[in-house]
């Protein structure tokens, strides 16, 4: 059993201190990196042989629950120490992010890509698709759940037909990669509209 022991709380850690120490990697995780490179770094068909990367966030808190406040950063830069907290994950503060809103965006993205390279693949081009994912977490005992996501799409697929533009969008809903890792969500429902200047 850990001991906690009371008194003054250590200072925050800064940036440069939190990556060093939670990312990273150790020389054994280097080695397996390394040995298992194949798995992670392998070539699709859809994408003319470009490999597949892991992609990383991070994530730095200072304070106590409730009170506490954090920074999200990703690997490319395009989110750096945007911040986020009980009042932009539960309350009305709009400055910040939260964990919901990001998995909304990152599911919403990646139905989208599947969407469209679905099309394609079936002789179909795309012209524009406009995805909305609604992201539910409710309170369940002592703490939160989501159960449930909803998904939009709005697209201008010429030459498509309903029944085949359907068909597309529900297979890209199953297969793409974050409702697979999704599949706990019990509820992920998507309501699909074909642009009429598209039909054929």
């Amino acid at each position: 059993m850990s001991k906690i022991r009371t008194g003054q709380a250590p200072p925050p850690l800064t940036r440069a201190q939190f990556q060093e120490r939670f990312h990273s990697p150790t020389e054994p995780a280097r080695q397996a990196a390394q040995g298992t490179a194949h798995e992670v770094n392998s070539p699709h068909p859809l994408t003319n042989g470009v490999t597949m990367t892991e992609k990383s966030a991070s994530v730095m808190w200072n304070g106590a629950g409730k009170t506490g406040l954090g920074a999200i950063s990703t690997g490319s830069g395009a989110l750096m120490d945007h911040p986020f907290g009980f009042a932009s994950r539960f309350g009305d503060d709009r400055r910040g992010t939260n964990p919901e809103e990001i998995l909304a965006a990152a599911h919403a993205a990646c139905f989208t890509m599947a969407f469209s390279f679905a099309c394609e693949k079936a002789g179909f081009a795309t012209r524009t698709i406009d995805t909305q994912a609604d992201v539910h977490l409710s309170a369940r005992g002592e703490g939160f759940v989501i159960d449930r996501i909803a998904l939009r799409l709005r697209a201008a697929v010429p030459g498509i037909d309903e029944t085949r533009f359907q068909a597309i969008a529900a297979a890209a809903k199953r297969d793409c990669p974050l409702s697979k890792a999704l599949a706990s969500v019990p509820e992920i429902t998507l309501a699909a509209t074909l642009e009429v200047d598209a039909q054929p």
